[in-house]
């Protein structure tokens, strides 16, 4: 499909590289699924905004056709690219995060500065920052391993970077985003080998700025408050929470049918981005969030795992690659999961894939392409491996054949 044939070319008999099915699969059903909730759950807003019914479907797949393209290219490079010039992509990162306070460059969207402006259309930089942060991480692992595992200062440099980013989230304000980034990022320093000890020596300063952040402004605690209860105030600060688990009420076990949902009507807010599970759990029931979570689970796991066999085959890179995009897709995909049911407090992150988007939904499908690019490069280690292995007794074989005599030979025979 993308020419892979051409690209990956690798000797008859040498190691081969190939993408992991299990994995690939669970996104292909992820995106399709999206397609077709995009489509039920976009056409009451559309329509009502006067802007064609079908306006958002068009817009996803337009994004999704663009994310494909992405993805496609980065299956093809190869990791160690992105290895060599994650410092400079770092520098891409702070540089676009900035960008959103440059006046007529960025742009303040319901009293948020998280998009600039591209004339054509609007880019959010967090979404691509998180795809670069994993990059950078990866290969800080990777140049500064010994020192991860052994000393405390080791953990200061991602922790900072990764601190560093977190304010410029705060600023715009995005908190969701924000405690994204600093959840993968102390998950990846752990599982590159640092001490549990180390990491809560470090992170316990990091715990009341977070605090406060989380406190500071007065919508964020109605978020907190509503979320404990948002029966108190239904028609207010608790609207969307009750509008939400109202809808996956309604659908019971198996739904009330795809495209018939009622709350999606101009009564739940978001209904095609942030809350677009709600009508997944109206229209498809508990079967169809029981889906999602499989789905999600599945991508996480098959990532977790072949980022272990990476690690252990000597493509650390790869595997710590594997194991943050892993972690930002099924971290992310948690939260907006337990905003939609009531588990979390608002937090404006879209379900991976599956929300309709613009950024979000190109950047994701970017980070499903380094991913199974990862997983091609690990298996094409673990092939070598497994060749390895088998070559010394081959050559055993071989060189009892040559030096059989021809009364050997001919009993063989």
């Amino acid at each position: 499909m993308f020419g892979f044939g051409t690209t990956q070319a690798v000797k008859r008999h040498g190691p081969r590289g190939r993408f992991d099915q299990l994995l690939l699969l669970a996104l292909v059903a992820l995106a399709s699924l999206g397609v077709v909730m995009v489509a039920s759950s976009s056409i009451a807003v559309a329509d009502s905004q006067h802007i064609g019914a079908f306006y958002y479907l068009k817009k996803h797949l337009f994004y999704l056709a663009l994310g494909l393209m992405l993805a496609g290219a980065a299956m093809r490079t190869e990791l160690k690219l992105l290895e060599k010039h994650a410092h400079l992509l770092l520098l891409a990162a702070l540089l676009m995060l900035l960008a959103v306070f440059v006046p007529h460059f960025g742009m303040r969207i319901n009293g948020a500065r998280r998009w600039v402006n591209l004339v054509v259309t609007s880019f959010q930089p967090v979404e691509a920052v998180k795809l670069i942060l994993v990059v950078y991480v990866a290969s800080y692992l990777v140049r500064h391993r010994e020192s991860v595992e052994t000393r405390f200062l080791g953990l200061f440099k991602p922790l900072m970077v990764a601190g560093v980013i977190v304010l410029l989230l705060l600023a715009q304000p995005d908190f969701g985003s924000a405690t994204l980034v600093i959840a993968v990022t102390i998950a990846m320093v752990w599982l590159g080998g640092a001490r549990p000890v180390f990491l809560f020596g470090m992170g316990l300063p990091l715990m009341p700025l977070l605090a406060i952040a989380a406190t500071s402004e007065s919508y964020r605690m109605k978020r907190l408050t509503s979320f404990m209860d948002p029966w108190k105030d239904p028609f207010n600060d608790g609207f969307q929470l009750t509008q939400s688990l109202m809808a996956i009420g309604r659908g019971e076990w198996t739904g009330v049918g795809l495209g018939s949902s009622v709350l999606k009507l101009s009564y739940l807010p978001e209904a095609h981005t942030d809350f677009i599970l709600a009508v997944i759990g109206e229209e498809l029931g508990l079967a169809g969030v029981i889906a999602v979570v499989g789905l999600f689970t599945l991508l996480v796991t098959r990532g977790l795992t072949l980022g272990l066999r990476g690690v252990e085959v000597g493509q650390r890179f790869a595997g710590y690659v594997a194991f943050g995009i892993s972690l930002m897709i099924g971290l992310q995909a948690m939260v907006s999961i337990g905003v939609n049911l009531g588990a979390l407090p608002t937090k404006g992150l879209t379900l991976p894939l599956i929300s309709s988007g613009g950024s979000s939904v190109l950047l994701t499908c970017a980070m499903a392409g380094v991913l199974l690019r990862a997983t091609f490069e690990i298996n094409r280690a673990l092939d070598a491996r497994h060749m390895a292995t088998r070559m010394p007794a081959l050559a055993v074989a071989d060189a009892n054949a040559s030096t059989a005599t021809p009364e050997r030979q001919a009993v063989a025979a």
